[in-house]
Order: C-alpha cells, then sequence, then structure tokens
C-alpha cells in the first residue's frame, strides 16, 4: 500500500483525490490545502482523510512515501524541491516548473535521491493517444514527417503566464511521447492584445534533424474551440479531434509519391487517397490511468509513461519558445 498526500484541492486536485482514492494499492493518508472553505469541503466528501493547512504535516509523516502536487506553476519548483528533499516521491501538474534551469536540477535531485520525478500531462494517458503511440511504433504511419496541433478556444486570460506556457504542454508533450526524441530547435512567434504584454495568441514550430517537422497553434481569442492534431507518415495519415465525442482518431490511408523527371526538369507527385479507419477506442479515464501509472512506477521501481526527463523536455521547449517570442521569432537550439 503506497500513502500519498496531495497538496492542493482545487479544481484539479479534487479530481486527483478521486482518482487516487479508488486505487485498491493507493491510500490519501493527507491532503494539503491553504484555503479553508477547501479545507472544510475536502472533509465533507472524505470524512477519513486528514486536511491540513501545511505541507510540513506530510512531509514529517514517516508513513507517506509519496507527494502529489497540484498548485499554481510557480509553486511547482519549491514545493517539488521540498519534498524530494524530504525524501518522498514526486508527481506534480503540468508543466513541471515554469523555467529550464529549475526542472532540470528537479530531475536531477530526484536522480541522486533515487526517488520518481513525475509530471501529470493527463493527455498521454488517453485512449486516444495511447492508440497513435501504438501506431506509430509499429511503423503503421510509416517516417513521420509532420506533427499539425491546433488548440484554441476563447479562453481564460491567464495572469501569470502566455498561451503557449497554459496551453501548450498538452500538444508538446502528446508529440514528444509519439515522435520519442527531442527536437534540434524551437522557434515562436506570439503577440498580446492586452495590457500586461502576456501573449494571448502564439505559433510554435518545432524541428527534427530527421526533418520532422511539428507545428503548434495556440489562442485564447478564437470564435471557435479547436483541439485538433495531424500526423503525417510517409505510408499513412492520422488525424486526432478530441473534440469529437466518439470519432476522436481517423486514419487515412493516403499519401503521396514524388519523382524527379529529369526530360521536364521538374518533380512528378502522384497522389495516393485510400480508406479511412476509425478505430474503437478506450474509454477509460485518462486522470485515473495516470494515478495508476505514478503508483505502479512506486511499486515496481519502473519508468513512467510521463517520465521526468518527458516533463523536462517540455519545459526547455517553453523556455525556449519563450526567448524566441522575446527576439521576434529567433530560431533557437535546443
Amino acid at each position: 500500500m503506497i500513502n500519498i498526500a496531495i497538496v492542493g484541492y482545487g479544481y484539479w486536485g479534487k479530481n486527483l483525490v478521486r482518482n487516487f482514492n479508488l486505487l485498491e494499492n493507493c491510500r490519501v493518508a493527507m491532503v494539503i490545502e491553504s484555503d479553508e472553505v477547501r479545507r472544510k469541503n475536502c472533509l465533507k466528501l472524505y470524512p477519513n482523510i486528514p486536511v491540513s493547512a501545511s505541507i510540513d504535516d506530510a512531509l514529517n509523516h514517516a508513513d507517506i512515501q509519496a507527494v502529489v502536487i497540484a498548485t499554481p506553476v510557480d509553486s511547482h519548483y519549491a514545493l517539488s524541491k521540498k519534498a524530494l528533499q524530504a525524501g518522498k516521491h514526486v508527481l506534480v501538474e503540468k508543466p513541471l516548473t515554469g523555467d529550464a534551469a529549475s526542472a532540470k536540477e528537479l530531475v536531477e535531485l530526484a536522480r541522486q535521491k533515487g526517488l520518481t520525478l513525475m509530471v501529470d500531462h493527463t493527455f498521454l494517458y488517453t485512449g486516444a493517444v495511447m492508440y497513435l503511440k501504438k501506431l506509430v511504433d509499429s511503423g503503421a504511419l510509416g517516417n513521420i514527417y509532420y506533427i499539425d496541433s491546433t488548440r484554441i478556444n476563447l479562453g481564460l486570460f491567464q495572469h501569470d503566464v502566455n498561451v503557449l506556457w497554459d496551453l501548450a504542454p498538452h500538444d508538446i508533450s502528446i508529440c514528444n511521447y509519439l515522435i520519442g526524441k527531442k527536437p534540434i530547435s524551437v522557434q515562436a512567434t506570439g503577440i498580446s492584445h492586452t495590457f500586461n504584454n502576456i501573449e494571448n495568441i502564439a505559433y510554435l514550430t518545432l524541428k527534427f534533424e530527421d526533418h520532422t517537422i511539428a507545428h503548434f497553434n495556440c489562442s485564447w481569442i478564437s470564435p471557435v474551440k479547436v483541439r485538433m492534431m495531424l500526423i503525417g507518415g510517409d505510408k499513412k495519415m492520422a488525424v486526432f479531434n478530441d473534440m469529437e465525442p466518439t470519432e476522436k482518431v481517423k486514419v487515412y490511408d493516403t499519401g503521396f509519391d514524388v519523382k524527379n523527371d529529369e526530360e521536364m526538369n521538374r518533380i512528378v507527385a502522384d497522389y495516393r487517397v485510400g480508406d479511412i479507419h476509425v478505430p474503437k477506442l478506450s474509454g477509460h479515464e485518462a486522470l485515473g490511468a495516470m494515478a495508476k501509472d505514478f503508483i505502479a512506477s512506486l511499486s515496481n521501481n519502473s519508468k513512467p509513461i510521463s517520465s521526468a526527463e518527458l516533463g523536462l523536455t517540455v519545459v526547455e521547449i517553453l523556455d525556449a519558445a519563450q526567448r524566441s517570442i522575446r527576439e521576434n521569432g529567433k530560431e533557437m537550439p535546443l
């Protein structure tokens, strides 16, 4: 039985408490929440779970092996470091930290202490992304040429991070997970339409050494909500539309072959358009699968899917993107 403490009982913290509480080999031993009203609400729903206002109560508790952190991004580094130094395994909400240097420090600290550090990139555990991963790894799509992602809506303006830090972690983590390698460069542009100079529209491009390219379009001021990712291979192509209630993934037997016509001194493309396959996907709750993976990694001393290294790569990309925006879209090596 793994005993955990969950820090933060806000919107996401409530979901974490519910999912971890359902696991057979896990016990939510304590909830940490600074807000008195939220503490009372937690006790109403879970009268058997102790609630405290101080994380020290969890860190000083010898029977608690792990801490789950569901607090604002600017607190991730300090809370995660304190928990790791206390000898606790850590699961932290995405992104891991607000800058690359502090993320690297946490990853190294966890390695030195032999502790698990995991980031909650929940989308990796959805039935759609799990299917796409199998599709890519099996070679069904062939060599991946591009990933094109759009995550836009008329959304909540954040006061501390721009639209990339808010929305792009989802799709960057999916991209890194599917491709399984780091990009060699990052390029981003963005603009703010508010007085605080925080970008509410941004475009991010990742380049890989094998000529794969990934592009991300993020916006808080779109009249429509779009959550779509295109994955193009030289054999087949796939569309992941998270707004679809049932047919979230479609696989297109579509492609092209390029030939060099020496007589005409031009390139000739032959296009192939075949069937469309709509797979049946698992309907499990992704957050529950994520929680299960974290506990399994502690029980089996195994590496979780959403590892610290993947979380670090996401932060490194976002950090480089922020610098690229500041320098008017300059391409940043990674």
